[in-house]
C-alpha cells in the first residue's frame, strides 16, 4: 500500500500532523506496481542480517529464501503469561476497557535456506498478523483446529511459498536480541522479475 495525501480542505488530527488515506497497490501485470517498490529495497540473507545487527544494529530487512522447506507448527500455552495479561487488561483513558485478545494456541515457523546457508537450515518464527487472521477464520469455518492448521499449511505451500512464486520475507528482530522473526511475506509471481513489458 502507499500513502495518498488528503486534499488540503480536509481536517488533520492537529498542528504539525498530516492526514493520510491509503490505497492498495494492484496485483495486475504480475504485481509490477508492488515489485517496483520492494525490488528497490536492499535484500539480504538471514546470515547477512545477523551480521548487520551486530555491526550496525540493523533490525529490519528483506530476505529472499532460496528454498522454503517447511511451515513448522508447534502447540504452545493457550493463555497469556500473567505479566502480559496484566498489560492487556489495562484500561485506556481514550478507548475505554480493552477488547479481549485471543492468543494463538500454536507457534508457526518457517524452515528455509538462503543462498549462503550451505548445510545450515534456518528457523524463523512467524509474527505476521495475517497468519493469525487466516488461522482464526479457518477455525471458525471448519470448527476444528487440526483442519485449520492443515489449511494454513496448504495455503502457504500451494500459494505463498510455491516454486512459481518469488517469495520474500520481511524480517525484524526481537528486541534486544539478534533473533529474527518473519513479520510479513511478499510473494509475486516469478515472471514479474526482469519483465520489460506490462
Amino acid at each position: 500500500m502507499e500513502p495518498e495525501r488528503q486534499s488540503p480542505g480536509k481536517p488533520t488530527p492537529g498542528a504539525g500532523f498530516h492526514s493520510y488515506s491509503w490505497r492498495a497497490l494492484p496485483t495486475d501485470s504480475n504485481w509490477r506496481a508492488r515489485c517496483d517498490i520492494i525490488d528497490a529495497l536492499p535484500h539480504h540473507t538471514k546470515i547477512e542480517l545477523e551480521a548487520l545487527y551486530e555491526s550496525e544494529k540493523i533490525s529490519l530487512g528483506v530476505v529472499r529464501p532460496t528454498e522454503v522447506l517447511d511451515l513448522k507448527v508447534e502447540p504452545v500455552e493457550r493463555e497469556w503469561k500473567s505479566q502480559w495479561q496484566g498489560v492487556l487488561n489495562q484500561f485506556n483513558l481514550f478507548s475505554g476497557p480493552p477488547k479481549h485478545l485471543e492468543k494463538l494456541p500454536y507457534k508457526f515457523s518457517y524452515v528455509f535456506r538462503c543462498a549462503d546457508s550451505g548445510d545450515k537450515v534456518h528457523n524463523a518464527m512467524i509474527e505476521d498478523w495475517e497468519l493469525g487472521v487466516l488461522y482464526r477464520k479457518e477455525v471458525e469455518r471448519l470448527g476444528d483446529e487440526d483442519a485449520a492448521v492443515a489449511n494454513v499449511q496448504k495455503k502457504f505451500f500451494d500459494e505463498i511459498c510455491h516454486p512459481s512464486r518469488d517469495t520474500r520475507f520481511f524480517m525484524g528482530t526481537v528486541f534486544p536480541y539478534n533473533t529474527w522473526v518473519v513479520i510479513g511475506v511478499f510473494w509475486p509471481p516469478k515472471s514479474a522479475q526482469g519483465s520489460l513489458f506490462p
